[in-house]
């Protein structure tokens, strides 16, 4: 990283709207500190984010009520000051019939794209050209259930997509299943492509590429397990290749995972238990894609919601959501290992971090 550059954290966090939910935060390189230098209310529970580092704008989602008074989703968009940190409204939009609980932007930052935990659907929503959030394009509504009693009906946790932006990937906490579509950018719309499915019981939750993109995983919140698969790009098409736990042999306590994220480099994935309270550290084989456990680190807070590594890899940065946490670990490059910092914000509630590089 030049002298000219910096890096921006922002992070979204459970709040009502009274209170702050979204921050701007001037990493440090140096110890993986952050420095909070802007915070915005207005929001009811701005958990997730999406950052538009091309044009500068940041997405969050929300809880908005419709014209019959209903809880359902809402997004709100902010024009992001480089410079200060500073986040400017630009306009709120309602998103789905349903709340939500994860926000994707497409990589070319023309569309959003929604997921409903409670109402079992994505939706898609287009950006407009001065970044504002326009009214919803697309609902899909997933239909089914599976083992586990929380499993009665599908459950959207996450959107994601392939690098080259064709082939999206909700993955369904309800229906043990990964539900792919394809991205149709002109018409606003997803089209259903196909499904993989994981073990009954699992509860597919957030996923990650590897970033080859010949490699993808999932972590399973329900069954505290990683699945990994092969990834055919043009076919759109994932094969799974094995299933590993996320605990350590000898923890009997409950547990649900929650994040997963690759290693810029490719070598290592850290996936988060809530109740181990640890990051799951795994070797990737670069040949097959498989994985094998290298450690699990304290995360040395509660109920660790989500996680991010800074683009340089060189940290991990932990948003312990019920010790009202973020705290930073440096990542062994050689090993994978992560090591405490010694650096600790105090945050309500965190849950997404994302980071972003300012020329």
């Amino acid at each position: 990283m030049s002298k000219s550059q910096k890096t921006l954290a922002f992070i979204g966090s459970y709040a009502d709207s009274s209170n702050p939910g979204v921050y701007t935060c001037q990493f440090g390189e140096g110890n993986g500190s952050l420095e909070v230098l802007h915070e915005v209310d207005g929001l009811q529970n701005p958990t997730f984010i999406s950052v538009d580092t091309t044009n500068w704008r940041l997405y969050a989602i929300s809880e908005g009520t419709n014209a019959n008074g209903q809880r359902c989703g809402a997004a709100s968009s902010y024009d992001i000051d480089t410079v200060s940190g500073k986040l400017a409204f630009l306009n709120n939009e309602l998103t789905l019939p349903a709340t939500t609980c994860h926000i994707q932007l497409d990589h070319s930052n023309q569309v959003i794209m929604v997921s409903s935990y409670h109402g079992g659907m994505v939706g898609l929503s287009p950006v407009l050209a001065d970044g504002r959030i326009g009214e919803n394009a697309d609902i899909q509504q997933h239909e089914g259930s599976s083992l586990l009693e929380v499993q009665d009906r599908p459950r959207a946790h996450s959107v994601f997509l392939d690098r080259t932006n064709t082939y999206v990937g909700v993955c369904d906490l309800g229906l043990d299943k990964i539900k792919l579509y394809k991205l149709d950018l002109a018409a606003k719309k997803l089209h259903p492509h196909g499904e993989v499915s994981v073990a009954p019981g699992s509860g597919p939750r957030h996923f990650a590429f590897h970033p080859s993109y010949k490699y993808g995983y999932v972590i399973n919140e329900l069954g505290s397990t990683v699945t990994a698969f092969s990834y055919k790009e043009e076919q759109g098409e994932l094969t799974e290749i094995q299933t590993i736990s996320t605990l350590p042999e000898a923890f009997e306590g409950e547990n649900a995972c929650a994040d997963i994220h690759v290693s810029p480099d490719g070598k290592y994935l850290y996936g988060s238990n809530r109740g181990h309270d640890s990051i799951v550290v795994y070797a990737i084989d670069a040949d097959t894609g498989k994985l094998t456990p290298v450690e699990y680190a304290p995360t040395l807070g509660k109920h660790p919601r989500n996680f991010a590594l800074s683009p340089d890899g060189a940290h991990l940065l932990v948003a312990n959501k019920d010790s009202d946490n973020i705290v930073s670990f440096a990542r062994d490059a050689a090993t994978g290992k992560l090591l405490p910092t010694g650096s600790v914000l105090t945050l309500s509630k965190p849950v997404c971090i994302k980071f972003a590089i300012v020329d």
